[in-house]
């Protein structure tokens, strides 16, 4: 535990927590139970804990179940750089081996599902089967951004980011109120979350210095890489299919990432593939509908 992050990401629950050194930095994680790993990447603007609700019942099952802080947030490394896709990459293969694993189930939501698509293409035997929620095949993403339209009017939140400074410093302005709102806009209508207690944590967490920054970089990578050659040069590698076992699971009341973005991923994959719309859901279905997200989990789990 470090002394900046102790008691905010160290939450007590039927999981340990560690911090396990790859790719160059170190990273916290909650791990909970024994056998094949399945790794939980959570997205923006949460932290490991978002994946509370899976870890206990996984591991129930027979798995390893792990949840990460990506890089730059909650108890992870907050590095000056490395929050392009390719990075994040490494990070999650190299999280895996150090782990003591060959391969793991990839778990990824927003962001976190994001790195998921390109972990899977990028390091494919470290990446047994792939599920990501509310998030699109990164190529995918790209075409309904370029496209403009619906998709474009809905991630105005990423050109809102792009300008320097201002953006970290309303994250954190007021306790970090931001956070419960996009939390709140990004819930389908009427959800019951976030709740109190959830709401605080993850303002909390985006307090902790320079997480903020850190965050934000992933989305500048975004934006820049349309104009730069790496950006180019991921592309490339992304357009090769995905041939592991995938489920996307998906909101039917998204407004942030769109469904139809969502389901034209299957362009992208060349293994099974099973998609899943949950009804009366938006961008947090693990979190909005934690029952329904891990049935439809599990079951894909159990499919061989």
């Amino acid at each position: 535990m470090t002394a900046k992050s102790g008691g905010i990401v160290d939450i007590d629950g039927p999981w340990s927590h560690r911090w396990v050194a790859a790719n160059g930095a170190r990273f916290h994680v909650a791990d909970a139970g024994d056998g094949p790993l399945v790794l939980f990447l959570h997205g923006f603007p949460e932290f490991w804990w978002a994946w509370r609700h899976q870890l206990p019942v996984l591991s129930e099952l027979g798995f390893r179940a792990v949840a990460m802080d990506l890089r730059g947030y909650g108890g992870s490394d907050k590095t000056p750089r490395g929050y392009d896709p390719v990075t994040l990459a490494g990070d999650v293969a190299g999280l895996v081996r150090s782990l003591g694993h060959s391969d793991a189930v990839l778990v990824g939501h927003g962001w976190g599902g994001y790195v998921a698509w390109a972990t899977a293409a990028l390091h494919p035997r470290q990446v047994s089967r792939l599920a990501v929620a509310s998030a699109p095949h990164p190529l995918r993403l790209r075409t309904a951004a370029f496209r403009g339209g619906r998709q474009l009017r809905a991630a105005g939140h990423v050109v809102s980011f792009q300008s320097p400074i201002i953006p970290e410093r309303r994250l954190v302005a007021d306790d970090a109120a931001l956070v419960e709102t996009l939390l709140r806009r990004w819930a389908a209508p009427g959800s019951a979350f976030p709740d109190a207690e959830t709401a605080r944590r993850y303002r909390k967490a985006m307090q902790l210095w320079p997480a903020p920054h850190c965050a934000l970089e992933y989305y500048r990578w975004l934006v820049r890489a349309a104009f730069r050659t790496d950006g180019r040069r991921f592309v490339a590698r992304m357009r090769q299919p995905v041939r592991q076992r995938v489920l996307q699971l998906h909101g039917m009341l998204d407004p942030s990432v769109l469904p139809a973005t969502a389901e034209g991923s299957a362009e992208y994959v060349a293994g099974p593939y099973r998609w899943r719309l949950l009804d009366g859901v938006g961008h947090f279905p693990h979190e909005e509908a934690p029952d329904a997200f891990t049935k439809e989990l599990v079951a894909w789990l159990d499919d061989v």
